[in-house]
């Protein structure tokens, strides 16, 4: 049964977090860094001045046969304020090794960045750093390119599957916004936004648009082993053709797969989400995210509410016994983590909804990630009563992008998901 309650203090409980939602956000999300191995949860510290690479992320786009140009997207920090681009180029030094595949020693090409105004420049907080690599005779290899900082030991590690030879539509068009001359590194763009689809050397063409409505089911639980039903199949709900290099506003949220050449079986999938995303402050988009941590029960009550935020304030108010400080701060902590999902994991669908974004909300940053030409393996270090615990997660490649991973589900998995659960339930999780 749910707690009596007064509707004042309803009306308060989501309040900061729908605010929050209508402000641009200063908090830099902390991104998983896609070094071999890495610690994800380092954040600047607090003395002042000193300075912090948090993290890396990269994409890279196919000039032509011979040449791939790389872009590196990296968090750099002096003291708790994004560090400027004059001083980045000061301070740090970039080089990169070209192996045939993850723990191979041979190497296909290396070299060194001299970094400058014209290949470094600034994104919102991220710098974007952008260089040419030669394509090796080969269809496949992995880039390792490592952030130095002057005068110390001080790196950061990234890597990179690039495919020399692979000429789909994903490989060939970057997406731009008016806010970086850079192409994005996220899959997504908020409804109405400018943006241009465009080839690194320049040129229009016709691309082929595809335009799905469906929305996509949330991950299913990691203890879930029963064999998968056959996938639905999508129908799609539009096409039109559109020129690449013309500023384009896409209004309808949804999916939207971009094709150079019909033929192919691969496209450019582009989100289309609301101008609020990555954040969630609708209280009908709040209720997703939840089912991670719900019953069916709690889930069916809310939907048949007549007043959702009303509903969602009862169901906190209620998992913590009326204390109305502590639902205010588990709301907090939950949603950053669902905003830094769809920060992180957008694909073909919103973060939260990726085996990724539910781990990532449920346990955190994990401690340390192993990955491989198509699997990431995350190990956390200690959750509850659980030591050196590992989810897999296995590249599924479809016809919206080449970056979605699917979680290998266990049993076993119960009783190390259900007390981290249970301590999101009573308030413990900060």
């Amino acid at each position: 049964m749910y707690m009596k309650t007064t509707l004042g203090v309803y009306l308060s409980l989501f309040a900061a977090l729908i605010v929050a939602g209508c402000a641009s956000s200063g908090k830099v999300a902390k991104p998983l860094p896609e070094a071999q191995v890495y610690a994800p949860n380092q954040t600047p510290t607090a003395v002042k001045e000193e300075l912090a690479l948090v993290s890396i992320q990269s994409k890279y786009l196919l000039k032509d046969t011979t040449q791939v140009k790389v872009y590196l997207y990296v968090d750099a920090y002096r003291g708790k304020n994004s560090i400027s681009v004059d001083d980045f180029i000061k301070i740090y030094n970039v080089n990169y090794v070209i192996y045939s595949d993850y723990g191979a020693r041979d190497r296909l090409g290396y070299g060194n960045v001299k970094l400058n105004e014209s290949n470094v420049s600034k994104a919102g907080n991220k710098i974007v750093i952008s260089f040419d690599v030669k394509s090796p005779n080969k269809d496949y290899g992995v880039l390792l390119s490592e952030i130095s900082q002057t005068g110390t030991l001080k790196k950061v590690l990234n890597d990179l599957t690039i495919r020399f030879k692979k000429q789909n539509t994903n490989e060939l068009y970057g997406v731009y916004t008016s806010a970086s001359s850079e192409p994005l590194q996220r899959h997504y763009i908020n409804s109405n936004d400018p943006f241009t689809i465009k080839r690194v050397t320049g040129g229009s063409d016709q691309l082929h648009v595809f335009y799905y409505k469906h929305s996509f089911d949330a991950a299913g639980s990691p203890m879930n082993t029963a064999p998968k039903t056959a996938p639905r199949s999508l129908e799609v709900d539009s096409s039109f053709t559109i020129n690449s290099n013309e500023t384009l506003r896409f209004e309808k949220e949804g999916l939207y797969n971009v094709f150079s050449d019909t033929t192919q079986s691969e496209g450019m999938g582009l989100l289309v989400v609301n101008e609020r995303f990555p954040k969630m402050t609708h209280p009908e988009a709040l209720l997703g995210p939840l089912l991670y941590m719900s019953t069916n029960t709690e889930i069916n009550e809310i939907k048949k509410a007549q007043d959702y935020k009303k509903a969602l304030d009862k169901y906190w108010l209620n998992l913590m016994n009326g204390n109305e400080a502590l639902a205010q701060q588990s709301i907090k902590s939950f949603y950053s983590r669902v905003e830094e999902a769809n920060q992180l994991f957008t694909t073909y669908k919103e973060g939260w909804k990726t085996d990724k974004g539910m781990i990532y909300i449920v346990l955190g940053s994990p401690d340390k990630v192993q990955r491989s030409k198509d699997r990431e393996v995350w190990t956390y270090e200690q959750r509850g009563n659980a030591q050196n615990v590992n989810f897999t997660f296995n590249r599924r490649n479809n016809q919206f992008v080449d970056d979605h991973y699917e979680l290998v589900r266990y049993a076993e998995y119960q009783p190390i998901w259900y007390p981290v659960v249970e301590a999101w339930r009573n308030g413990t999780i900060r």
